[in-house]
């Protein structure tokens, strides 16, 4: 584990070294609180003292953020050689890949905490469901960590970062839009599993306030999915190498 936070500390300085992560960071918090606070059904419009609006918009400018952040984690490493590099050291696949995605998460967590003054003055203006808020921000996390594990494996795919960004957008795709509109024309046992393989039907209820074990459950096993891909992937290119 202490190899894998050593990635993850360096990928986590690439970003910040660049302006990558600055870029990223700007346009997640404006576009979060443009519709949060400024826009269609924003706080004020909603009268109610809650970040629904927040927790929504949110939701789908991850669709966006998180194949951005993973387009280059594993495919630039390979386009510039420095994956052989990494992986002739005391290294092996699953640390490496495991560091890739602390790294994206540690990002996501910064975007995160940096809209918490949102919830300080939710906090001031009304009475504040102060479970569901942290519920919500939870939601966020456990879909990220569900879309970094896509996307790492979408990246160990390509040395091509914007082939992993549109293969990772695909794989999201389904996840968060495909299987809810699919779910919609169908009822019974196929309307049941296509909704349960939805992320929005998890998130809904998470944001909500309600934790159970099968939506940590699902977030969690579609990132382990991810990873575990993302490291055969890595097996495969070293025993062709």
């Amino acid at each position: 584990m202490r190899r894998s936070w050593t990635i993850a500390r360096r990928e986590l300085a690439s970003f910040f070294d660049s302006l990558i992560a600055y870029i990223l960071l700007a346009v997640f918090l404006g576009v979060c609180g443009f519709f949060t606070w400024m826009y269609g059904q924003d706080i004020f419009i909603r009268g109610q003292a809650d970040l629904a609006v927040f927790f929504n918009t949110a939701y789908w400018v991850l669709f966006l953020f998180i194949p951005a952040i993973t387009m280059r984690s594993l495919a630039d490493e390979k386009r510039t050689g420095t994956l052989d590099l990494l992986l002739t050291k005391a290294v092996t696949d699953r640390q490496v890949v495991v560091g890739k995605f602390i790294a994206a998460m540690v990002l996501i967590a910064i975007a995160l905490a940096c809209t918490l003054p949102y919830y300080i003055t939710i906090a001031f203006i009304g009475n504040v469901d102060h479970g569901v808020v942290w519920c919500g921000y939870l939601a966020l996390l456990l879909v990220s960590a569900a879309y970094v594990g896509a996307g790492i494996y979408a990246s160990s795919s390509t040395d091509n970062q914007i082939v992993a960004f549109l293969v990772a957008l695909m794989i999201i795709l389904f996840f968060q839009i495909i299987f809810q509109a699919m779910a919609a024309n169908f009822t019974g046992l196929t309307g049941t599993v296509l909704a349960q393989l939805s992320t929005s039907t998890h998130f809904d209820s998470v944001s909500r306030g309600v934790v159970d074990s099968r939506d940590l459950l699902y977030f969690l096993g579609i990132a382990v999915i991810g990873l575990s891909l993302a490291e055969i992937n890595l097996a495969k290119r070293a025993i062709k190498g």
